[in-house]
């Protein structure tokens, strides 16, 4: 059960992501939340908007490994581990509150759906 929640925090972190990048990217939300300059948020809302869709297509599995329930244990593991190593990556690559935002919660429900 409380694997099951730990996923579906993990799923709506990222169905928020979607919404703040896809949608709130060139607003004040979305300039707080990512610490944008509004000149550098214009200029790279259509990068924002791409990155958005990715993180809705890792809710988008993880809510259907939700959905598959105890025969869809592979895909939940599979997409928790994408959003494990996109944390990762983005916590080296752009900031280290990526890792805490999604990694760590990934790793929570992985470690809760494996145990």
């Amino acid at each position: 059960m409380l694997a099951i929640i730990l996923v579906a925090v993990v799923a709506f972190i990222h169905l928020y992501i979607l919404v703040l990048e896809m949608f709130l990217w060139n607003t004040k939300t979305g300039h707080k939340a990512f610490n944008l300059r509004p000149e550098f948020a214009r200029e790279t809302r259509v990068l924002a908007a791409n990155q958005g869709l990715y993180n809705g297509f890792l809710a988008a599995g993880l809510l259907w490994s939700l959905w598959l329930g105890e025969k869809g244990i592979h895909v939940t593991v599979f997409f928790l581990v994408c959003v494990v190593v996109a944390g990762i990556f983005g916590a080296v690559t752009a900031s280290r509150k990526i890792l805490y935002v999604q990694a760590l919660p990934a790793v929570a429900a992985l470690l809760a759906l494996l145990v």
